[in-house]
C-alpha cells in the first residue's frame, strides 16, 4: 500500500473569499489537474507558473516513483491522462470532497496556534464553540473572524476563533443541548408549517425561553446534476420517475431532511429513488459524485454546484440559522460573533458567494419571526 505524507506551507496572502481550490495541496495533483484542463504539458506549465522542462520533469519521475504511467506521451497530440492517472485525480478529488470540513477546521486551528505564537500575541483571543450542519458560508465566516475585526477598527484586539465542528443540523441542536457547544447552526425551508416532517423534527430541540434564533444566511440548495443537465430533471418526482442514479446526505443532516419532505410533498416513497440509502458526507462529496460519473444527481448548494463546474436546478431558497442559550447571549465571544455577522464587511463578502446571500445577518429574532412552524 502506498503511504500518504501531509503538509502545509505559511503565507502572508488573503485566501479569497469563495476559493474552491483544495484545501490540502499536492504538486503532483496539481499538475495532474493542470494537464487535464489544458490538454498539454506547456499549458500545464503556463497554468501553474512553472518551467516545461520541469513539470515534464515531475511527471516523468512521480512515474517512474509510481511505477505506472500518469499521461499517454505521443509525440504531436493533445496530452491526455492514463486510466490510471484519472483514477488518481478521482481517488484525491473524493477524498478532498469528503474530507473537507475536517480539513477546514484543521487549517483553521493551525493559523490560530500560528497567531498566538507568531503575531506576539500576550492573551488568546476569544474562542467560541460551534457545531453545525456543514455550510460553505461558515468555513469563510470562521475565517473572517479570525483575520478581521468586521470593520471596526479594532484590529487585532476583536480578533475571534471560531472552533467549528461540522456535523448534521439535528446533531448540531442536540450538541448545544447537551452543552457541548454554546452556538449551533441548521437551516430550514420556508415552506416548513407546522405539520411538516420539519416542523415535528426541530421543534422538540428548540424551546421559547430557553434558546435564542440568530439570523445568518438565505441559501439555494437544488438538484446538482451533469453539465447542460441531460436528463432535464426538473425536481425530486423526475428523479424517481427516470431512476436516476441518486446520492444522498446522512441521516440526522438538514439537507436529507429536506429531501424526505420533497418526497412527502410529491407523495412519493423513499424506495422509488434509486440511491437513496447511498450517502455522502458533505455538499462537496455530492458534487464530486456527479462530476465522476458514478451519480447522476444530488441534492445540495448552489455554491458546490457551481464549484465542481455541474448544472444546477434551484429547489428551494432555504433560511440557515443559529441558535444559542438565551442565557449565554451576553457573554463577550457571543457578542463579538454578532458584531462580525452585522458588519458590512462580512455581509458584502457572504453575499459574493454564488447561492448565497445575507438574511436578518446577526439579529437575535424570536422563533416565530424566522421559523415557520411558529407562525
Amino acid at each position: 500500500m502506498r503511504r500518504i505524507e501531509l503538509a502545509y506551507q505559511l503565507s502572508t496572502r488573503e485566501r479569497p473569499a469563495g476559493n474552491g481550490s483544495a484545501l490540502l495541496r499536492n504538486p503532483m495533483m496539481d499538475v495532474l489537474h493542470a494537464v487535464k484542463a489544458s490538454g498539454s504539458i506547456s499549458g500545464a506549465a503556463r497554468e501553474l507558473g512553472l518551467s516545461y522542462r520541469h513539470v515534464w520533469g515531475q511527471l516523468k519521475e512521480w512515474e517512474a516513483d509510481l511505477g505506472q504511467g500518469l499521461i499517454f506521451w505521443e509525440r504531436g497530440q493533445a496530452a491526455r491522462l492514463t486510466p490510471f492517472g484519472e483514477k488518481l485525480l478521482a481517488a484525491e478529488r473524493l477524498a478532498q470532497a469528503r474530507l473537507g470540513p475536517q480539513m477546514e477546521n484543521l487549517r483553521a486551528e493551525l493559523e490560530r496556534a500560528f497567531a498566538l505564537m507568531l503575531d506576539g500575541e500576550a492573551t488568546e483571543h476569544p474562542q467560541l464553540t460551534l457545531y453545525a450542519s456543514h455550510d460553505h458560508a461558515l468555513a469563510e465566516l470562521v475565517d473572517f473572524a479570525a483575520r478581521d475585526a468586521g470593520g471596526s477598527g479594532q484590529g487585532e484586539a476583536q480578533r475571534l476563533h471560531l472552533d467549528v465542528q461540522f456535523c448534521g443540523s439535528v446533531d448540531a441542536i442536540r450538541a448545544l443541548n447537551e452543552g457541548r457547544c454554546k452556538i449551533a447552526g441548521f437551516h430550514t425551508q420556508p415552506f416548513a408549517d407546522a405539520h411538516t416532517l420539519t416542523a415535528r423534527t426541530y421543534r422538540p430541540l428548540l424551546k421559547p425561553g430557553l434558546h435564542k434564533i440568530i439570523g445568518f444566511a438565505r441559501r439555494t440548495q437544488g438538484l446538482v446534476v451533469a453539465p447542460g443537465n441531460p436528463l432535464r430533471l426538473r425536481d425530486v418526482a423526475d428523479v424517481a420517475r427516470l431512476q436516476a442514479r441518486f446520492v444522498n446526505r446522512a441521516k440526522g443532516t438538514g439537507t436529507r431532511l429536506l429531501l424526505d419532505e420533497l418526497l412527502a410533498q410529491a407523495g412519493l416513497p423513499s424506495g422509488d429513488v434509486d440511491g437513496y440509502e447511498r450517502v455522502e458526507r458533505s455538499h462537496a462529496a455530492v458534487a464530486h459524485a456527479v462530476a465522476s460519473g458514478s451519480a447522476d444527481v444530488g441534492l445540495g448548494t448552489e455554491y458546490a454546484a457551481r464549484s465542481a463546474g455541474l448544472g444546477f436546478v434551484p429547489v428551494t431558497d432555504e433560511r440557515y440559522l443559529l441558535v444559542c442559550l438565551k442565557n449565554t447571549l451576553d457573554e463577550p465571544p457571543l457578542q463579538r460573533l454578532l458584531e462580525r455577522l452585522r458588519s458590512r464587511p462580512w455581509q458584502e463578502r457572504l453575499a459574493a458567494l454564488p447561492g448565497y446571500r445575507p438574511d436578518h445577518c446577526g439579529e437575535v429574532a424570536a422563533m416565530k419571526r424566522l421559523l415557520p412552524w411558529w407562525g
